[in-house]
């Protein structure tokens, strides 16, 4: 392994092994503290631009594989670990992560101490960061970090969307159409529509309300994706339209934050987000407790405290983060009968856990007009 270094926007540095492809990147470094899932971490859009660092001090052991791919390429900036296993070890493995890295030419780094960069992302806030096999010296390095761009104010989700339309069948009788923007969509996501009897049509970001129309949806969904979403305002226009027509709405992540726009709240970032496979979230009304994937930097500022009365219907915090009590989940209801929610994890979760797994079927209830 070659010498790679890194450096933080506030002058601090590391150095270590290069791990992956050689060469030189840079993004928001952020955390993620699954101690599994990283081929699913490694290809989930959300992460365009940000350089991941995992938690979990041995990274690599069961390898790579053709089949849990979140999308069709890695989608982070660049990979730091700690330890990477010296061989996978896996009966699906059909590689290492260190050579799919370097064939899909991401720039990591091993060797480093992971702990401490953790907790000085903690303790300051997620941070730019540049990687290099390259460069050598930690001030020179250091001007090009700060050259870099902000996460507050990217406008990603166009870089990571379908180009055109695509068609995901219902398995067996299909029940209900959906118009699914994807933002940023994981595949596992029209998996588990699909497998409810819902035919998914995933749609451009830039797709209007006429293009909507046109499918005769019985529901729109909008999906996970990267950046600021006070940056998005196409697709949060889109949503308000879907809400003024009264069409059920469901909405992951990013569709969460969207969502509060579209309701009339704000969003603001956080100061180093949630990341990773074991963020707790309570939901108010039953008090019942799940324990989610999660992958986000920004939230919706909407009160804890009261309904709030919009154009659309009663809007409301349904679930809230332990840790943090940050909003994790909204909901609208027309005459006490729920119409539209959304939340701010991955309940589709391919890497597990699956406590959220039941809020598709909660979707398909809604498009059946249950009263929930």
């Amino acid at each position: 392994m070659n010498p790679a270094l890194l450096v933080l926007e506030d002058g601090r540095s590391f150095a270590g092994k290069s791990f992956g492809a050689e060469g030189e990147t840079f993004g928001e470094l952020v955390f993620t503290t699954g101690m599994s899932g990283y081929q699913e971490t490694l290809t989930d859009p959300s992460y365009r631009r940000q350089v991941v660092l995992a938690t979990a001090p041995h990274i690599g052991n069961t390898g790579w594989n053709g089949e849990d791919d979140e999308s069709a390429r890695i989608q982070v900036a660049g990979f730091i670990i700690r330890d990477p296993s010296p061989r996978p070890s896996n009966w699906r493995s059909s590689g290492s992560l260190d050579a799919e890295l370097a064939r899909q030419g991401i720039v990591g780094i091993c060797g480093i101490d992971t702990r401490a960069l953790t907790r000085h992302v903690r303790s300051l806030g997620a941070m730019r960061v540049g990687i290099s096999t390259m460069e050598t010296d930690p001030a020179r390095l250091l001007e090009r970090v700060r050259q870099q761009p902000t996460m507050l104010g990217a406008d990603l989700c166009g870089e990571v969307t379908t180009p055109k339309a695509q068609v995901v069948p219902a398995v067996g009788e299909r029940r209900f159409t959906v118009a699914a923007i994807d933002l940023g969509i994981k595949s596992m996501t029209p998996a588990q529509l699909a497998a409810r009897g819902i035919e998914v049509h995933i749609l451009p970001a830039t797709t209007t309300f006429d293009q909507v129309q046109a499918l005769k949806p019985d529901g729109v969904f909008f999906s996970n994706g990267p950046g600021d979403p006070a940056t998005a305002d196409g697709p949060v226009e889109l949503l308000r339209q879907v809400l003024a027509a009264g069409l059920p709405y469901f909405g992951i992540c990013f569709g969460n934050q969207l969502f509060g726009r579209a309701l009339g709240f704000g969003t603001y970032k956080l100061k180093f987000g949630h990341r990773g496979l074991n963020q707790p979230v309570l939901e108010r009304a039953t008090g019942r407790v799940e324990i989610t994937a999660q992958n986000h930097g920004f939230a919706v500022d909407a009160p804890l405290d009261r309904v709030t009365q919009t154009e659309y219907g009663q809007a409301s915090v349904s679930h809230i983060g332990l840790n943090d009590q940050v909003v994790e989940g909204l909901e609208l209801r027309r005459d006490g009968r729920l119409v539209a929610f959304s939340v701010q994890y991955h309940p589709e979760a391919a890497a597990g856990p699956h406590d959220a797994n039941h809020l598709f079927d909660r979707f398909a209830a809604v498009m059946a007009g249950k009263d929930i």
